[in-house]
Formats: structure tokens, sequence, C-alpha cells
């Protein structure tokens, strides 16, 4: 069957792309999403993320072992449903900083002209100081209805160390700390498929197929992606263009499998080669984090969030803590006056979240992660020679990113010491053994950081030798192929990926329509 658009992926970005172009009601406009559809209840509930991960609903992908993290092979989350990752996330809507987008001098990708794009997506409930937030967009965007306690205490530590306390995250600095904007509408997660895919599914132009994995672009003799094949070798053509949304993971494997990139590497793995570019899969960046875990002696942390009581206070009244996304307030900092923003993220949770949250916790705590916002390591994403891929993040390779990861930790444990936590903040908690020097910590990192959940990069937007897409997002020499989606981003920003993602593909739906 012939459609105008195929868009692969319905994650944030896809959903984005699905709404937008069905606007016009004069195209066709096909959505494949490999996974299922988005009704499992703890979907909806806030606090329960991590009880999706490792179903269904998630890639449960591993990276290679990584060589300056103890021989580790780390565990990485990746939505596999309506929505994506946006349906099993901690819903933390933190666009980054100015310098993150100025940064990436490209044409089209300022601050100021990304801006109208994150304002055009967002639904600001509640405050909305200065008028940083848009309010008409498909996205809601909310502070918590009930923050722990705990959280309110790192708040005022914050204030206590000298940190300036931010009335609205999300203007041009983050530099400062804030209960954490989250997508949420009265207590319930709000993800891409709610905002964007699910108004737009009765619409006579726009076909949603689930279960639809894609297995590679369909090229014409000339090089032009023509369609794609689906499922068990099933085919869509694109009378305009295909869009690969499968994110830093999905899309460029679904590039090299369609012969796209390095070609030597391709034949290796037994694919013909049809177009050489060889930065597909390459500049792999991930925000690594690691936490500072302490007990606490009062017993008012998410760690008794599970209770009867408490299900029963979300299910009539979508209150208590499992409307809690975990995260619950985040602070940005410099570590050095050096820094030109922003170099670690400080992550508070009201809970000892270890393992991401797949294992029980031993009892009350607290954590206060530790987050690389600008890594220097690069990594890569290659085919395995049996249709999967291998991941290597080559987490920490670089010396700087040791150096910035413990001086964060340090500030993390700071934290804990103040005189605000003091009344929550106890001994140390499983993994954390007490670290205290640059050398402990900085080991400590090494042995227990994980992911944040936010690759980005291998399909690389940009003008140089080693880009994918160009700034309109075409893949480079590949007539009716783009992608849009975290995967095209020249560095990572300096927050988190899902509100970014989302403008992306605001941005890309417009560079479409214009064409």
């Amino acid at each position: 069957m012939q459609y105008d658009y195929v868009i692969v992926g319905a994650g944030a970005a896809g959903c984005v792309l699905a709404n937008r172009l069905s606007a016009d009601p004069a195209v066709r406009v096909l959505l494949l999403e490999a996974g299922g559809a988005d009704r499992r209840m703890e979907i909806r509930v806030p606090a329960a993320f991590s009880k999706l991960f490792k179903t269904r609903y998630d890639w449960n992908v591993t990276t290679a072992k990584q060589v300056e993290m103890s021989g580790r092979e780390l565990y990485w989350p990746l939505g596999r449903t309506l929505g994506g990752s946006t349906s099993i996330n901690a819903q933390m809507w933190v666009r980054g900083h100015r310098a993150d987008y100025d940064g990436w001098n490209l044409p089209g990708w300022s601050y100021e002209e990304v801006l109208p794009y994150f304002r055009r997506s967002e639904r600001r409930i509640g405050s909305n100081r200065g008028g940083v937030y848009g309010t008409g967009g498909p996205m809601f965007v909310s502070e918590l209805r009930a923050p722990n306690e705990v959280t309110l205490a790192f708040l005022r530590a914050c204030e206590e160390a000298g940190m300036t306390r931010l009335e609205e995250l999300n203007g041009p600095s983050n530099e400062g700390f804030s209960q954490t904007p989250v997508t949420q509408e009265r207590g319930r997660r709000w993800s891409a498929a709610d905002g964007y895919l699910r108004p737009a599914m009765s619409r006579p132009n726009l076909t949603v197929l689930t279960a639809a994995p894609a297995r590679r672009v369909l090229l014409d003799g000339s090089g032009r992606a023509t369609g794609v094949e689906y499922g068990e070798g099933r085919r869509v053509t694109a009378a305009r263009e295909v869009i690969v949304s499968a994110g830093a993971v999905g899309s460029p494997r679904l590039l090299m499998l369609s012969g796209i990139g390095d070609p030597a590497e391709l034949r290796a793995a037994g694919v013909e080669p049809r177009h050489e570019l060889p930065g597909v899969g390459r500049n792999l960046m991930d925000h690594l984090a690691a936490g500072i875990v302490v007990a606490c002696p009062a017993p008012v942390t998410l760690a008794s969030a599970e209770s009867l009581g408490n299900l029963a206070r979300y299910l009539f009244g979508r209150g208590g803590p499992l409307t809690s996304n975990v995260a619950e307030a985040v602070a940005f900092l410099r570590t050095t006056p050096q820094e030109p923003a922003p170099d670690i993220e400080l992550i508070f949770a009201p809970a000892p979240f270890v393992d991401h949250g797949l294992s029980r916790p031993p009892g009350h705590g607290v954590t206060v992660g530790a987050i690389l916002l600008q890594p220097e390591s690069r990594g890569r994403v290659t085919l395995d020679g049996e249709g999967g891929v291998v991941v290597d993040p080559c987490y920490l390779t670089a010396e700087a990113d040791v150096r910035r990861l413990a001086a964060g930790l340090a500030r993390a444990r700071e934290i804990t010491e103040t005189e605000a936590l003091r009344p929550y903040a106890g001994g140390p908690m499983r993994p954390y053994g007490g670290e205290r020097t640059q050398p402990e910590l900085a080991r400590y990192a090494r042995e227990t950081a994980e992911t944040l959940y936010h690759p980005a990069g291998t399909c690389k937007m940009g003008i140089d030798d080693d880009a994918v897409v160009d700034p309109s997002l075409r893949v480079i020499g590949v007539p009716g192929l783009r992608v849009a989606d975290a995967s095209v981003m020249p560095t990572l920003n300096r927050g988190h990926t899902q509100a970014p993602t989302i403008m992306i593909a605001e941005k890309a739906a417009d560079m479409i329509r214009a064409s």
C-alpha cells in the first residue's frame, strides 16, 4: 500500500510527526511501531515506571562490557510501545541550557530558533512565571501534586549550600535548583502517545500499526528511499518521504540494515552496502549517573509507597506517593568556575533508587544522584551480524569525565551533610560505602554508575564529514529519507532528552511540510 509518509517508530518523535503531518487531510501517513499498545496500568501510574523495565514494553538493551567501568555490562531500558520511552520514563521535562543549542552551531538550531518549538509542545499546568512555558501545546507540564517532605528538605539544603532557587527550571539558564517539572495530568503520566498520537488516531488519513518492526528502508536503483519493509516481509511505499524515528539505537540500526553506513563494517555484518555514510552509529553519547545513597531515620520515604492504602489513594483520588516520579527535585551546577555552564546535575529521590528500581528497597533511604551532563567520551552502535546491534557507549574513556563525575559526587555528598537534611540523612546505604576522597569517588563511579536513559547522537546532524543528516534532518546523499529523534543531536543537552526530542520532531514536521 502507498502512503505519502511512512514514519518508523511511535516514540516521542514519531508520535509528534504522526500528529503534525496527518493534520493535512490531503496526505496519507503510516506510523509503524515494533511494540504493542500502551494499555498496562503501570504506564499510567507515575511511580511505577521501573515495573515496566525488562518487560515487553522495553527493548531491554545490554551494552558491551565497559572497560573503564570494571568490565560491567550495563542495562539500558528503552520504550517499546506507543509513546516509546515517554511511556516508561520518569516524566522529567528539562529542556537544558541556552548554551546547548547555541553550541550546536547549526543554521536554524540556535536557542532562539528552537525555543518556539519547545513552547509549541507545552501546556503548562499551574504557575508559569515569566511566561517561560507554552500554554496550548499537547504535552502537560506540571509540578508534582504532593512532593515528599524529604524533597522539600533537599530544596532547603541546596539553598543552604549557596545555590540559586529557580522560579522556573526551563528558562534560558538552568543553573540552580528546583522541584522537577513533570509530564503529568492530575497525577497521571502524560506520554507523547497521550498528547500527540491519541488525538490524531481518529483521522482517516493516519494508519498506526503496532507489532510491526521495521526491517529495512527500501531504496530504488538511484538510491532514493521509496518505502519500508516490516514484519515478515511486508512492504509499504512512501510517495514523499520515509522518516526514521526509532531512537539512538534503533535509527542507526535500521539505516545500517538498509545498507547505509560504513561499507567495510556493513560487509563484515553481512549487509550489502548501498550508500557510504561512515558516521552512522558513531558519536554515541549518554548521561551517566552515580548516586550517594544514605539511610533515612524517619519512615517517610517512598520505600513504603506501595502499600494498599497508597494504592487506594491513587486509584480513587490520583493522590499520594504513587503520583511521584521518584526523581522529585534537581539542581544544576558547575564543578569549577571555568565551566561555561552546568556540567553536573544533582537529582534527588526520596528513596534508595538502586538497580534501576528493580530491587525492593532494604529500608527507608534517600538518593542524591550526580549526572555527567556533557560527556567527552564517545561510543558506537554497530551491527552484530545477526540483525541485532552491539551498543558500546565507551563510558568514562575520557579522563575529564571521571574527574567531573567524582566532583559531582562530592557535591552530592556535601548536600546530604547539610543541616536541612540532617534529620533525614543517616549512614551510608548500599551501594554507597562512605567514599569521600576524589580517588575513592572516582572508583565508586566506575563500579556503580548507570545510565540515566538518555542515549543520543548516533545519526549526528551537521555539515562536517561525520554527519549523518544535514540541518534539515535529511540523510546525506539519500533522497526521500530523514531521521528525526535524539539520534540527530550533535552533543547532549544539559538537561534530559524527552523535551528536546519532541522539539526536534516539531521542527522536523515544519521542515517536511515546507519541502
